[in-house]
């Protein structure tokens, strides 16, 4: 399996260049041989201008019509990052899952909102994990943040999860935590992590890029840098059975002893 990962600059708040620079992407993406195109964190609007509850799209019907046309024109799965949807009047952070059909797979809405940015005073926060299969493999996504609770990520893992997708806008100043936190969620669940990063700024704030695809023993198998990157790299998956069987973490739990 083929996965993009598709780092961008998103321009704060411009819809229709932040579409633009998607589409161009993925096709590249797609022209490579990939079957899954990975989009980063409110890649509509970036993280977040000032008037992102204005910008948001509501329920989401713009960005869902254009995953869905994209992946069905370019023979591609997608994996829509996030996207600042309006709902009854609140403001979500929501993912789009797309199968290359163009069917809508799943939708998810972060669950873990970053309170040092008031990112809990602007989004309403989501309340369900995101498990979904592509090509008979069953994958899942979060959202940035999410990556730091270890809990939430083994959630997905026990319902048997191969790859983990992280559409993420983490600031270049914790830079090293991405690294480390991604490959840490890789090797302790023992599956692929996809995590896709902004580059470039919203306002002050400088996202750090370095978008990565780790395998399941904390091997980074690509990893971008400060600029605009279509990353695209083989997976084996046969490599989530062989380690799990080799070293299993998951029949050696005792979840009786772990009181959260």
């Amino acid at each position: 399996m083929r996965i993009s990962l598709i780092q961008f600059s998103i321009v704060p708040g411009n819809r229709e260049a932040n579409f633009e620079q998607a589409r161009r992407h993925v096709q590249a993406a797609a022209a490579d041989g990939a079957d899954i195109a990975v989009l980063s964190e409110l890649w509509d609007t970036s993280f977040y201008p000032s008037d992102v509850r204005e910008k948001a799209d509501e329920e989401g019907l713009l960005a869902q019509a254009f995953l869905q046309d994209l992946a069905k024109s370019c023979n591609i799965h997608i994996v829509g990052g996030s996207i600042a949807r309006r709902h009854e009047g609140n403001l979500y952070n929501t993912t789009y899952v797309v199968r290359r059909d163009g069917s809508l797979v799943s939708s998810y809405d972060k669950c873990h909102l970053f309170t040092p940015g008031k990112e809990d005073k602007a989004f309403t926060a989501g309340k369900e994990l995101n498990v979904f299969s592509l090509d008979g493999v069953t994958m899942a996504s979060i959202i940035c943040y999410d990556v730091r609770f270890g809990e939430w990520v083994r959630m997905a893992a026990l319902a048997g999860a191969k790859v983990l997708f992280v559409p993420a806008a983490w600031p270049e100043a914790r830079l090293e935590h991405w690294q480390l936190l991604n490959r840490a969620r890789a090797i302790e669940n023992q599956f692929f992590v996809a995590a896709v990063n902004s580059c470039g700024f919203c306002g002050s704030l400088k996202f750090g890029g370095h978008s990565l695809l780790v395998d399941p023993q904390g091997n980074v198998l690509v990893e971008g840098g400060s600029d605009d990157a279509v990353l695209t790299e083989t997976i084996d998956l046969s490599v989530v059975d062989d380690i799990r069987s080799r070293i299993n973490v998951f029949r050696d739990r005792r979840p009786e002893l772990y009181h959260l």
